[in-house]
């Protein structure tokens, strides 16, 4: 139902674009969010867009470097991440919930996808 890609290595300071396609249901009236967990770690919260596309959240420790954002005819969530540090590294994941109270929340979200690595070298 969700389709993670774009991960991969980069440089510290490099770039990359994820994309996560979504199927199997009605996207524009879902929110959309992204995670991450690295090795050891819990899943984080690292992103999330409202289902009308107005209204985004993020971690502070990627305010000003992450930009998250969806096409909904394309039923699509992006996640354009900049600046990227050793401390990104980690898999990302994609996860869609129809109604949320607390967007922050890795259990409010119904459906995730399988994942893709980003690593970053220092």
């Amino acid at each position: 139902l969700l389709e993670e890609s774009g991960g991969g290595l980069v440089q510290t300071g490099g770039s990359l674009r994820l994309s996560c396609a979504a199927s199997g249901f009605t996207f524009r009236f879902y929110n959309m969010a992204w995670f991450r967990q690295a090795p050891g770690k819990e899943r984080e919260f690292v992103a999330a867009i409202e289902s009308s596309g107005d209204t985004t959240y993020d971690v502070d420790s990627v305010k000003g470097r992450f930009t998250i954002s969806r096409d909904n005819p394309k039923n699509t969530v992006y996640l354009q991440m900049n600046s990227l540090k050793p401390e990104d590294t980690a898999v990302y994941y994609c996860g869609a919930a129809p109604i949320i109270r607390n967007i922050r929340a890795k259990n409010e979200y119904r459906y995730w996808g399988q994942g893709t690595q980003v690593t970053v070298s220092s």
